[in-house]
């Protein structure tokens, strides 16, 4: 019985003993992991550099000759510009506009300088000078969040709970900002500003945004005629308080304080006429504001300039763009040879 506990405490050494070892040879196979994934890469990057300095010659070679083709190119080719316009869709003609800016794009592309010259009333010489027009978002944060403040001043309360900023940022896509960027790359830096009028009535003849205008127009008429007519009344109102105080104050023992609260209210009323006829003078400033802003179909925030901007950066440049195509294409071939090198010396072995 005495030696009952030594030989309890040397199995626990025992057992603490093989912990140990199993957690160091978790280790030590952890590490054993992570220094072979090193040893492939420097592996893989020694023979990269092999190949390189293989086949250096051909390689830059191929920068060589791409840097003067891209040079000679640059020379040759017609300078491209760039023009940019930035509009804001009203009557949810947005869709439209981007519809129209791909087919214009699509007719560019296709070099159909005939539909394109009708298309945007040019000549079908300058229509042939076009080689891209595209349209993107233009909003930053701050216009995001007003966007979202618009969105949820719509919606009912137990919609409003479901929603939040993030979920909003998640499904917005350039469809819902309020401007947007209209840019068009010519070889005439001239073309862009006589295209604009086409591309802006493209839009205006929809009939549909048309209807959508015109009963805009006729709601904010009766909007401001309804507003005006209750400052007419208010001011109406205001007038009879003032004879009403004034007949109250001559009458014998009255003083000047008058009490014009109904059924005991201590609620002034002519102050709160004031401040119902100031709510109403902002009513009439917002409706001015929102009338300014619905007074086209699509308003031009920034027109296109009278002559475009030259086209420039390295992805612009031949110079640039060549070397690196012919590297590529250089480095494919070789690793090809190469790779026919090593199936055929693996079916030999």
């Amino acid at each position: 019985m005495a030696d009952q506990p030594i030989q309890q405490g040397s199995s626990d050494e025992v057992d603490l003993g093989q912990l140990f070892q199993m957690i160091g040879r978790g280790f030590q196979k952890f590490f054993n992991f992570i220094g072979n994934i090193f040893k492939g890469i420097f592996h893989v990057l020694i023979l990269f550099l092999l190949f390189i300095q293989k086949n250096i010659i051909v390689i830059g070679s191929a920068l060589i000759l791409g840097g003067i083709g891209g040079y000679v190119l640059d020379k040759i080719l017609p300078e491209k510009y760039i023009s940019k316009m930035v509009v804001e869709p009203n009557f949810n003609s947005v869709q439209q506009l981007y519809n129209n800016i791909a087919f214009y794009n699509d007719l560019a592309e296709a070099q159909d300088s005939v539909a394109l010259a009708t298309a945007l009333n040019i000549t079908e010489h300058e229509a042939a000078s076009i080689k891209e027009v595209f349209a993107d978002s233009y909003s930053d944060e701050n216009q995001k969040i007003k966007l979202f403040d618009e969105f949820v001043r719509e919606l009912d309360t137990t919609t409003i709970k479901t929603i939040d900023f993030e979920n909003y940022l998640k499904n917005f896509n350039s469809l819902d900002a309020r401007f947007h960027q209209i840019s068009l790359i010519s070889t005439d830096n001239r073309v862009a500003k006589k295209t604009q009028p086409a591309i802006l009535g493209s839009i205006s003849v929809n009939g549909y945004f048309k209807l959508q205008k015109r009963i805009n127009d006729e709601n904010l008429a009766l909007q401001d005629s309804i507003y005006r007519q209750q400052l007419v009344e208010i001011d109406s109102l205001q007038k009879l308080y003032k004879t009403v105080m004034v007949k109250e104050a001559d009458k014998p023992m009255q003083g000047t304080n008058i009490n014009l609260a109904d059924n005991g209210e201590s609620q002034n009323k002519e102050l709160a006429l004031i401040q119902e006829r100031d709510v109403l003078k902002q009513r009439l400033v917002d409706l001015n504001r929102e009338r300014a802003n619905k007074s086209s179909i699509i308003n031009v925030i920034s027109d296109f300039p009278t002559r475009g901007v030259e086209l420039k950066g390295v992805w612009n440049s031949y110079k640039f763009i060549l070397p690196l195509v012919l590297l590529g294409l250089v480095i494919f071939v070789l690793a090809l040879l190469e790779l026919n090198n090593y199936l055929k010396t693996y079916n030999k072995a």
